[in-house]
């Protein structure tokens, strides 16, 4: 088989159609996890052409099957054997062993593409397998995904945590926007920082949204999805354009009596949530007190609040914070 040749950068004038393209590389999947099976999906509306993937569960088959119909399953040096840009979407914590494995049994060839997509690891983790002639890639998709073909269609416009030599910068950058997604150059060392702060935004908040609606179920809210979806979907916006500035709420307004019955009804109704709470709560008292957001003279009740873990009673602490003046009332949250 011949060394691939990277993909061109795509033509300003817009990207041809698939049909109209003959397929430029072979593509192979290790590990056909929920990542592995959307991104070989939509290389191939690109042009490209799967021909190999691996996947040891029932799950990863079906999902194999479902978007890469008549790929053969094998084992993933099979994969590297028939394919010239080999996709590894395996766990953060396999990929290293992975690679070095593939690497130390021979099955890397020279000028072979390798493109991992862990968020944690830059391009070298694949050090093992450059040194047998690889050529190191690390895209990162800045997407959760489902493993069905919905995903294809997400990626149009998703970002994508892009490092690797210089030398591979464009041919990387290439094959994001293939995918339809939008390349961000992340350096090497900054790649464990880069993938906290997606953890952060996106794991976090399924926790933060299932706990939201387990409390509104319990509280007698019959659809809790339909009453969050727009108070969600608002603050998110407000948040991404506002920053900082779109806080609001109890602990924004400094209403510490509020808080504290919150905790109270946590403990009696959700104890498992109480810790999160106050870990959210100090943080956006931080937050909103930097930013101006809230008042030094109400922080005091509130911050002694969070630190005692809330009053028994639930009631106000020293004196009736409640009262955060303007017209700012709270409605929505």
């Amino acid at each position: 088989m011949n060394n691939p040749t990277p993909p061109e950068p795509p033509d300003p004038a817009g990207p041809a159609r698939a049909e109209d393209r003959p397929a430029r590389l072979s593509v192979g999947v290790v590990g056909a996890g929920r990542v592995g099976p959307p991104l070989a999906a939509a290389l191939r509306l690109a042009g490209h052409r799967p021909v190999a993937a691996s996947g040891v569960s029932d799950a990863s088959r079906r999902r194999s099957a479902e978007m890469l119909p008549g790929v053969p399953l094998v084992d993933p040096a099979e994969v590297l054997a028939r394919a010239d840009l080999v996709l590894l979407t395996v766990p953060d914590d396999a990929l290293p062993d992975l690679v070095a494995g593939l690497a130390g049994t021979g099955a890397v060839r020279q000028g072979q593409l390798l493109v991992h997509t862990s968020g944690r690891f830059g391009a070298s983790v694949l050090d093992p397998a450059v040194r047998a002639g690889a050529l190191p890639l690390a895209l990162h998709p800045a997407m959760t995904f489902t493993g069905t073909s919905v995903d294809v269609q997400r990626l149009a416009g998703c970002s994508f945590g892009v490092t690797a030599p210089e030398e591979l910068r464009l041919a990387a950058e290439a094959l994001v926007i293939e995918m339809g997604g939008e390349p961000e150059w992340i350096e090497e060392a900054a790649r464990p920082l880069y993938h906290a702060a997606l953890a952060i935004g996106a794991n976090h908040l399924v926790t933060l949204v299932t706990q939201s609606m387990e409390l509104l179920r319990a509280s007698g809210v019959r659809a809790p999805d339909r009453m969050l979806g727009p108070l969600l979907g608002a603050a998110l916006d407000n948040a991404l354009r506002s920053g900082d500035s779109a806080l609001t709420g109890p602990v924004a307004r400094g209403d510490a009596g509020t808080v504290a019955a919150h905790v109270t009804e946590l403990r009696k109704h959700a104890p498992q949530t109480v810790a999160g709470y106050l870990a959210m709560a100090r943080a956006t008292a931080d937050r909103a007190l930097a930013h101006g957001l809230l008042k030094p003279e109400l922080a005091e009740d509130l911050l002694d609040v969070l630190a005692g873990g809330g009053t028994p009673d639930g009631g106000t602490p020293r004196g009736d914070s409640g009262s955060a003046g303007d017209d700012d009332e709270g409605a929505g949250e």
